[in-house]
């Protein structure tokens, strides 16, 4: 059986209940839906974030992404996934990702969505760019997210 897979790029919000109905309708070798939604913080007083503004390379990240995915079906047991990555201007509260993965067994499906996230925090082709009181101003990757993501790496 083909493992299904859907990756969407789009600046309308998703409903993350709708995409696991789609994923798990009339399935009975899953034995575990795994999720992780990224919503728009806004903080508090001046680190405060009015809202974000995402960009990427349209062709080229959902490629990347598909790489990814790829990789994520190699190295675990998976029965479906789906990855919804929002673009454009994106308000506190609101949705910005959503990785689903689907297994026979929790550890894998817990496993890929990780791997999936540390990925899109780390190395997908997107730039971010922050709105706040003292004005607008590009997010550079943070060594933590560097450090989560070499975890994943195979030697």
């Amino acid at each position: 059986m083909t493992v299904p897979v859907t990756i969407r790029l789009q600046q309308a919000d998703f409903d993350t209940a709708q995409e696991i109905a789609a994923l798990s309708a009339g399935r009975t070798d899953i034995g575990a839906v795994v999720t992780f939604s990224g919503i728009c913080r806004g903080g508090a007083g001046g680190d405060a974030i009015s809202a974000l503004t995402l960009e990427h390379y349209p062709g080229m990240a959902e490629a990347e992404i598909g790489r990814h995915a790829e990789e994520a079906l190699a190295r675990w047991p998976l029965t479906g996934l789906t990855i919804i990555h929002r673009y454009g201007r994106i308000e506190p509260g609101q949705n910005i990702v959503l990785v689903v993965t689907a297994s026979s067994h929790r550890e894998a499906a817990f496993q890929a969505a990780e791997f999936l996230m540390d990925y899109l925090k780390t190395r997908a082709p997107f730039w971010k760019q922050e709105e706040g009181a003292s004005g607008t101003s590009w997010v550079d990757a943070a060594s933590h997210d560097d450090a989560a993501a070499a975890r994943w790496t195979k030697s």
